[in-house]
């Protein structure tokens, strides 16, 4: 029998739930409420929350870092939102950050440079300018420097991917590739023919998939993946996944690929937060993983 507070809460999650499974249908303003509302929802009470901490020169260069209490040589995870690189913001994803601190884990939720002001590799660069202040300064909020984790939604997927798959964007950073132990997609466009679509303001002009998907970048060396992919996804194809997949086997790189049921592209990253798991397993699947992968 559900408690009281569990019976009171279950309607307002179920509310929220459909908005967040309506946004995938319904545009930014419906996945821009759901998320306010799951946000809303979230307490950051007992947590370390350090926010606009700047990583770079732009004013899109800003992280918020939340950290568990007493934390001690926790890894570090950091996450890149979605916004088919064109919007999105650190902002709507305090759900994150406040999920993967609950589970022991230093967390960055990061912003980055927006097309089409700001075109590849600009939002690359800043995942890699964002690693490695984290990496500099995980040791004030009790984690590793050398046990990073990156991840990403959409298009912060993409990010993830590419700056740690490409040897060039850690290197330009000054992050050790070996500081970075696992990847986590989650619904990433890593291999399509970005000039048939509107987000080729994203990327440069005469540019080719060749020259900038992740998948035609993979270094034998890179850390483990875990591509997760949403069943009901019709906003990133899953070929996208299976092409990555396909790329990083063919380097001798270790990656997981996982399909989880009844999950779109919206869902799947609302099913981070802790009281939205009953959507599907991803949060599940992201312990797991950094679990599996960690320093110890």
């Amino acid at each position: 029998m559900p408690s009281r507070f569990v019976r009171r809460l279950l309607p307002g999650l179920g509310l929220l739930a459909l908005g967040l499974t309506l946004a995938a249908c319904s545009g930014q303003t419906a996945g821009g409420s759901a998320q306010n509302l799951l946000n809303a929802a979230v307490s950051t009470r007992g947590l370390e929350v350090t926010r606009e901490q700047q990583y770079g020169p732009d004013t899109r260069n800003v992280l918020d870092v939340y950290a568990p209490p007493n934390a001690q040589n926790a890894p570090v995870v950091l996450f890149v939102h979605g916004g088919s690189w064109q919007g999105g913001d650190k902002d709507g994803h305090k759900f994150v950050g406040e999920s993967l601190a609950r589970a022991g884990y230093v967390t960055g939720v990061m912003n980055y440079r927006l097309a089409p002001q700001n075109r590849y590799p600009a939002y690359i660069q800043d995942t890699a300018a964002a690693l490695r202040w984290m990496r500099d300064n995980a040791a004030k909020f009790g984690g590793n420097p050398d046990n990073l984790f990156v991840s990403g939604h959409s298009a912060g997927a993409f990010n993830a991917v590419e700056a740690v798959v490409n040897e060039r964007w850690l290197r330009e950073a000054g992050v050790p590739i070996r500081a970075v132990r696992g990847v986590i997609g989650i619904a990433g466009p890593y291999s399509y023919d970005f000039r048939q679509f509107q987000s080729r303001v994203a990327f440069p002009e005469g540019g080719t998939p060749d020259e900038i998907m992740p998948d035609r970048h993979v270094r034998p060396d890179a850390p483990p993946h875990l591509l997760l992919v949403a069943e009901n996804d019709t906003t990133v194809h899953p070929q996208n996944a299976l092409n990555m997949e396909v790329a990083l086997k063919r380097a001798g790189v270790p990656v997981t690929r996982t399909v989880l049921p009844r999950l779109n592209h919206i869902t799947v990253v609302g099913a981070l937060a802790r009281r939205l798991t009953f959507l599907g397993g991803t949060r599940q699947q992201v312990i797991e993983f950094i679990e599996k992968n960690r320093l110890r």
